[in-house]
């Protein structure tokens, strides 16, 4: 597993002292303020403060002290180390611990492999198989389990069926 967790992209600059908003990719966006320090380009940022709304968190970053260092960062990706994130509730994941899961269905058939979690208000799961790519929805009754240690998520054949979309088809 890696050593760090993607948990939100830099939307814009906020106001001209250095602020940035992130678009949180965590369950509640206040789960922001458990991070020290967070990694951005490669580069690790101390957090000097974060608040929070419903849909967002704005931090304030060592090395950030004006509007256009903070425009530098626009639509880049904010990692942490996967050791300073909050414990989840079983049954719950981060995104990076599901991407590159093999998918299979309850009778152990293989249907390919998740390749990206588009975060909604039910997660949407891509699953690529072969040259196709598949869409469906993280819902109960659907996802059966999740194994992230040995990288399987189990579906309801039957569920998979009647929500499963294939893109570009």
């Amino acid at each position: 597993m890696p050593d760090t967790i993607v948990i939100g992209e830099v939307l814009k600059p906020q106001g001209i002292r250095g602020e940035v908003k992130v678009k949180p990719l965590l369950d509640d966006a206040a789960d922001m303020r458990h991070f020290k320090r967070v990694y951005i380009a490669g580069k690790e940022y101390k957090v000097l403060s974060c608040r929070t709304d419903a849909q967002a968190a704005y931090l304030a970053l060592s090395g950030i002290a004006d509007r256009d260092a903070a425009e530098l960062l626009r639509g880049k990706e904010v990692e942490a180390l996967r050791a300073d994130a909050p414990a989840l509730e079983e049954g719950r994941y981060y995104i990076v611990d599901i991407v590159g899961c093999t998918v299979v269905t309850e009778k152990g058939e293989r249907l390919g492999e998740i390749a990206d979690v588009l975060p909604a208000h039910t997660d949407i799961f891509v699953m690529k198989q072969g040259d196709r790519e598949y869409m469906f929805p993280a819902a109960e009754g659907v996802i059966l389990g999740a194994d992230t240690e040995k990288k399987i998520v189990t579906v309801s054949e039957k569920r998979i069926g009647e929500v499963l979309v294939e893109q570009g088809a």
